[in-house]
């Protein structure tokens, strides 16, 4: 079936009104302030203030289960929608839906809109959202002289799309349960409660090397090579240089090799990421990396113990910064120390067990990840689908 059959066979060539939403069709209130005295840890009802998660619990509740709402300072432009009863903080408006719109319906429809809304959001110290600028938005209604066949149509467009948001939310709720499964494992499989091993520093395996140093000026804003530095660290990059300064650079000075562990020595400190060969340079001091000619350690094996590393972090300033001299002390467990081909072998099983989860929970192709990923913009596809009515001629001139 077509997406104009679809759309006519749920129509049923019935009309559709836009009607803004401070046109008394939906009523958005503010909600009312609590202290933080007033909050509990848990609780029966979630206090929202200014962003979507709660900022604690409270005894009563100001909303009605099942209600829409939208953050206006803070978080400001994010769009909720709550099945239970909950205590609006005086940072939300909530909505207050007649019986002839569905109040799922007029979530999914504040969705296709959050690009506008955030649009509004006035950036200043605390960003805030005026309320006119939500009423200003409108709600198609489909068939509103019928409010019995409006109110199928709105709920079957709710079904639909809630089937895709439910099927997110279960793969979403399996990959956090792979993630404790992956975690669990990896630190199971690097304790070594059981067998032969030996905690040996880091600095037994091999120097901490950085790149040479790039001055700002030597960077532009596009450019041959990406530049990585702390804020796009496994990100990215907002920086380039020249492809002959790369090549001199590279050339004369230290540089990684293919599999070699790149670590974040200050901001996110310990974030490891395998350095896949491509052209690129690191910022110094800042991303370094371990020389290992895997005569002893697995690169591999390297990446997924620094995940669980406990650094020695020291106080370097304006931020903090994991030294090289602190990266050299670190221990880390060495299977069968004096049994080199032994040792590597048994790496190798830790890692290819942690490989397998690695791929399932956090790898951009494959797994759960990518699921959740078509999922959402199956979901995005078809709400932008069944809420794009097609305006008439009167509602364009209004």
């Amino acid at each position: 079936m077509s997406e104009l059959s679809f759309m006519e066979k749920l129509l049923d060539g019935v009309e559709v009104e836009w009607i803004a939403l401070g046109g008394g069709v939906v009523e958005f209130q503010r909600g009312k302030r609590l202290v933080r005295s007033q909050l509990e840890e848990s609780g029966k009802y979630a206090v929202f203030q200014n962003s979507m998660k709660p900022l604690g619990y409270y005894h009563e509740s100001n909303v009605e289960a099942e209600t829409a709402f939208i953050i206006c300072a803070g978080a400001a432009g994010e769009i909720g929608y709550s099945k239970d009863p909950f205590w609006a903080a005086d940072d939300v408006y909530f909505a207050v839906t007649p019986e002839l719109v569905n109040s799922k319906y007029l979530y999914h429809f504040l969705l296709t809109q959050k690009e506008r809304i955030e649009g509004q959001v006035r950036r200043a110290s605390i960003p805030r959202l005026s309320k006119s600028a939500i009423e200003k938005l409108e709600l198609p209604i489909p068939c509103p002289d019928m409010p019995e066949k409006s109110l199928e149509i709105q709920s079957e467009i709710v079904r639909i799309l809630d089937t895709f948001t439910e099927l997110t939310a279960e793969l979403t709720a399996e990959l956090s349960l792979r993630k404790k499964q992956y975690n669990h494992y990896r630190d199971q499989l690097l304790s070594f409660e059981e067998g032969e091993v030996e905690w040996k520093t880091l600095g037994w395996i091999g120097d901490v090397r950085m790149c040479k140093r790039i001055m700002k000026n030597q960077t532009s804003d596009s450019g041959d090579i990406p530049f990585f530095k702390i804020g796009t660290f496994g990100k990215e990059p907002d920086a380039y240089i020249s492809r002959d300064v790369f090549e001199e650079y590279k050339e004369r000075y230290s540089y990684p090799r293919v599999g070699e562990i790149l670590i974040s020595a200050s901001g996110t400190i310990g974030r490891a990421v395998i350095f896949n060969g491509e052209d690129a340079y690191f910022q110094d001091s800042n991303i370094v990396w371990l020389e290992n000619d895997e005569s002893k350690v697995l690169n591999k094996y390297l990446f997924y113990f620094y995940q669980i590393a406990s650094w020695n972090v020291s106080d370097g300033g304006v931020i903090k910064r994991l030294y090289n001299d602190n990266i050299k002390k670190t221990l880390i467990p060495i299977p069968f120390p004096n049994d080199p081909e032994k040792s590597l072998a048994e790496q190798a099983r830790v890692v290819e067990i942690l490989d397998k989860f690695d791929i399932l929970t956090t790898s951009i192709s494959e797994g759960l990840p990518r699921e959740i990923e078509l999922r959402q913009k199956q979901y995005e596809y078809y709400r932008d689908l069944l809420l794009s009515f097609p305006k008439s001629h009167a509602d364009e001139a209004a």
